[in-house]
């Protein structure tokens, strides 16, 4: 059993060790390709895009969500008023 943390640590050092070499092909330019200013442009229209459209969809999810937890206790309220008139026999 002690051998296991030796045994994960040296495989986990091996790893970020080897990391580089794993990602060393194209000269560096990563998996894109060369960039210039259009691309990083371009680029920085889309987060200046997805930021807002990911605040408004969470943003509308959050509502729909609230809306039916308060559906749901406004059920459970309305269940539990007319208990009295349940019952059966």
């Amino acid at each position: 059993m002690r051998r296991l943390p030796a045994a994960l640590t040296t495989v986990f050092v091996l790893l970020l060790v080897l990391a580089p070499a794993a990602f060393a092909t194209n000269d560096g330019r990563g998996f894109y390709g060369a960039t210039n200013d259009k691309v990083v442009t371009n680029a920085g229209f889309i987060l200046i895009l997805f930021f807002p459209l990911f605040i408004l969809m969470m943003s509308l999810l959050q509502w729909r969500l609230d809306k039916r937890k308060e559906a749901r206790k406004a059920a459970k309220k309305a269940h539990a008023g007319n208990a009295t008139w349940r019952g059966g026999w």
